[in-house]
């Protein structure tokens, strides 16, 4: 799914993935010759079960030489991450950006001005937060897809019926915003279950007779103050936030582990969670947040990415369009759990 899915699979959710693909390792004698290459080229085809015609084949391989070359050298260059051959490896960073880091968040938030939702922050008084927070670990996430607001039971909520339904002004597959898909479901008095309304993978029409069955419901949503990483770590601290990053580079397209510390963007252009935070032993603080790329990128779906960094915005734009639900009534025992699914 385009990066409207990851957008809207953050609105109230986020996830743990429990299984991962065996890694796809490489060597320097890899690179010795162009017949070595071609020989991991292939391996790397039948790991992933990648088919590809004789010319298409020839073509990636070209793009698959240089993407080799690049993550070669970063793990060789003593950076705090790591990066892999994933299923990404024979794409051009420029069609990484088209399939999976074009959700138009930017261009979208220019239309609509400022952020949605009430004017007040629940946490601004908050001063006594943990030095280290993982909504996985606390019951608030499932596997590999998305979280909660608190109410005791994780329930997979429907992504397609935002997908298809939510689209006066978020734009399905194209783009959106988060505020306007809590508002969508703020007026549509819920959602309704993944089970009740599938995801698809694709854009369709809306379902009404799906879309009027909701199972949760929230009562609003409130927006993390611009540019403040600290006031992201209260609300993080109290429950996962649905945030916006720039998602293009060629490091985030091969991440593997390690906490990112890497190119400075903030082109806004994917949604994702932070489920979390914490500290490394050397001292390097970092959010944990929550991707929809499939459980075999990052670390298990996951990507740890430098926090408190000197630009305001955070790394990548992180602190820039952040946004939770508010649930205040109990008029429903579920906590609202969307489940990712990897992008088109």
């Amino acid at each position: 799914m385009k990066t409207v899915n990851a957008v809207l699979s953050v609105v109230v959710a986020m996830a743990l993935v429990l299984g991962i693909a065996e890694s796809f390792d490489f060597h320097d004698k890899d690179l010795a010759s162009e017949e070595s290459l071609w020989d991991l080229y292939e391996r790397w085809r039948s790991h992933l079960m990648v088919s590809r015609s004789l010319d298409e084949k020839h073509k990636r391989f070209n793009v698959f030489k240089q993407n080799v070359k690049h993550v070669l050298h970063t793990n060789n260059d003593n950076k705090p991450y790591k990066l892999k051959l994933n299923k990404f490896a024979d794409m051009t960073n420029h069609e990484f950006r088209n399939a999976y880091a074009s959700s138009k968040i930017r261009y979208h938030r220019m239309f609509q001005g400022t952020p949605r939702g009430t004017r007040s922050f629940m946490y601004e008084n908050v001063n006594n937060v943990p030095t280290s927070v993982d909504w996985r670990k606390r019951g608030a996430v499932t596997a590999v897809k998305d979280q909660g607001h608190v109410t005791n039971k994780l329930v997979s909520l429907s992504e397609q019926e935002l997908i298809d339904c939510d689209t006066e002004e978020n734009q399905g597959c194209n783009g959106g915003l988060m505020d306007i898909a809590f508002d969508f479901i703020n007026k549509k008095g819920g959602i309704t279950s993944e089970i009740h309304y599938p995801y698809a993978a694709k854009q369709g029409t809306c379902d009404v007779s799906k879309e009027n069955s909701p199972v949760v419901s929230i009562d609003g949503h409130e927006n993390v103050p611009v540019n403040d990483e600290e006031a992201l770590r209260k609300a993080v601290a109290n429950q996962p936030v649905s945030v916006a990053i720039d998602a293009g580079g060629t490091d985030l397209q091969f991440y593997s582990e390690g906490v990112y510390t890497g190119q400075c963007g903030i082109e806004q252009n994917h949604g994702v969670a932070a489920v979390g935070y914490g500290t490394t032993l050397d001292g390097t603080k970092y959010w944990i947040v929550k991707n929809s790329w499939g459980p075999d990128w990052g670390e298990k779906g996951y990507i740890r990415m430098e926090r408190g960094i000197k630009d305001k915005q955070g790394l990548r734009g992180i602190a820039m369009e952040a946004s939770y639900p508010i649930k205040n009534s109990s008029s429903n025992p579920t906590t609202p759990s969307f489940y990712p699914k990897d992008e088109l």
